[in-house]
C-alpha cells in the first residue's frame, strides 16, 4: 500500500452486527479484497506436533471469533491501528496434518512469499511448532532476530519420540540454525515442573534468559517490560506468544495447562510496554477452543493479537512519516 492510499478499515458495527458476516480478524477485510497489506493476519491451522491435548488447529478460527468485539480505537496505545495501516486477513496457510516435515517446509514457503509483498505477520496458531518455519522466514528478511517467547514452558527440548520437529523443540532448532539473536533472547511466563535441572542448564546455554510468572507477580509489569526492552535493544524483535503463559483461570482452552500463571491483564500490560521495540512480526498460538468456557481463552488470545498488530501498525505509521519528511527535505534542496 502507498502512503497516499487510505487503510480499508473494520466492517462498520454501527450498521452492521457484530455477530453477522464472515469471522474475519476484527471484522478486517480479507486480503484479496485490498490487494496488498501492511500487516497480514494469517492462520495455521495445524496441530500435528502437540503432546498432550489436541485442538489448537481449531484455534485461528476461534481467536476471529472472539475477535468480532474488538474495536477500532485502542485507548491504552491510543492509536486506530486499522487507520495507520492496512491490516488484513490473509485466509489460512494449509499444511499437511500428516507430515510434520512437509508442514513445516510448506509453512515456511507461505511465510516468505506474504514477507516479500513488505507485510509483516500477525500469525494465529496452531500449536507451537509452527514458530520455527516463521522464524526461518523473518530471518531471511531479517537476519537473526531478537526473540520474546511468552510461554509456561521452555520449548527447547531437543526431541520427543525421535521427533525433532513438535510444539516443544523449536527454540533449540531455531539457535541451532543460527536465526536468533542469542544475545536478546527470552522466555516470559515459565513455570510448572520439569525433567529436571539440566532443562535449566541447556536452556541458558541456547542463551536464553528467564522471566518467570512468580518474577511478574512480585515485580510487577512495567520493570518485566522495561528489563525485556534492555535486553532487546533496537534488534529487529519477534514475539511468539504461547497462550499458556497465562493461568488457566485466563486460559482454560490449551494443550499443557500449568497453574501459577499471569494474568491476562499483566500479559497486555507487558506487551504495551514492548511498544518501542521493532516488532517485525508476532505469532499467538496453542488455543484449543474444545477445552474453552465462555470463549475465555479466545477473547485473551484476539486481544493479545490486537495489542501487537497495534504495535506493528504504529511503526508502520512512524517510519512512512520518517520517509516522507525526509523526501520533501531532499526536495527542498
Amino acid at each position: 500500500m502507498s502512503s497516499y492510499e487510505t487503510p480499508r478499515g473494520p466492517v462498520d458495527s454501527s450498521r452492521v452486527p457484530r455477530f453477522a458476516g464472515p469471522a474475519t480478524f476484527a471484522r478486517l477485510p480479507r486480503l484479496d479484497e485490498v490487494g496488498t497489506t501492511d500487516v497480514a493476519v494469517v492462520g495455521v491451522p495445524f496441530d500435528a506436533g502437540v503432546s498432550y491435548r489436541p485442538g489448537a488447529r481449531f484455534g485461528g478460527n476461534a481467536i476471529r471469533e472472539a475477535s468480532r468485539l474488538l474495536r477500532p480505537y485502542n485507548p491504552a496505545q491510543d492509536a486506530s491501528p486499522f487507520a495507520l495501516a492496512q491490516v488484513a486477513d490473509a485466509g489460512d496457510i494449509a499444511a499437511n496434518p500428516f507430515n510434520i516435515n512437509e508442514a513445516v517446509d510448506t509453512i515456511e514457503g507461505a511465510a516468505d512469499e506474504l514477507l516479500g509483498t513488505g507485510a509483516r505477520l500477525m500469525t494465529l496458531g496452531g500449536d507451537h511448532t509452527i514458530a520455527l518455519p516463521l522464524l526461518r522466514s523473518v530471518a531471511k528478511k531479517h537476519g537473526p532476530v531478537a526473540l520474546l517467547h511468552f510461554d509456561a514452558h521452555l520449548d527447547t527440548w531437543d526431541t520427543y519420540f525421535g521427533a525433532e520437529y513438535t510444539h516443544g523443540t523449536p527454540f533449540r532448532r531455531a539457535v541451532e540454525e543460527g536465526i536468533l539473536d542469542t544475545e536478546a533472547l527470552s522466555h516470559v511466563g515459565t513455570r510448572g515442573p520439569l525433567y529436571g535441572r539440566q532443562d535449566l542448564t541447556d536452556d541458558e546455554k541456547l542463551g536464553f534468559g528467564i522471566v518467570t510468572s512468580a518474577d511478574i507477580y512480585r515485580r510487577g509489569a512495567d520493570e518485566v517490560a522495561d528489563q525485556l526492552r534492555q535486553r532487546i535493544g533496537d534488534r529487529p524483535l519477534y514475539i511468539s506468544i504461547d497462550i499458556d503463559c497465562l493461568d488457566p483461570a485466563h486460559a482454560p482452552g490449551t494443550g499443557t495447562p500449568e497453574a501459577g500463571g499471569m494474568t491476562s491483564r499483566e500479559l497486555l500490560e507487558i506487551l504495551r510496554g514492548l511498544a518501542s521495540c521493532h516488532l517485525v512480526s508476532a505469532d499467538v498460538v496453542e488455543v484449543a477452543p474444545a477445552y474453552d468456557h465462555a470463549e475465555i481463552t479466545s477473547v485473551a488470545a484476539s486481544h493479545t493479537a490486537y495489542e501487537l498488530t497495534t504495535i506493528m501498525s504504529r511503526q508502520i505509521a512512524q517510519a512512512r512519516e520518517k520517509n516522507a519528511q525526509a523526501t520533501e527535505e531532499t526536495d527542498a534542496k
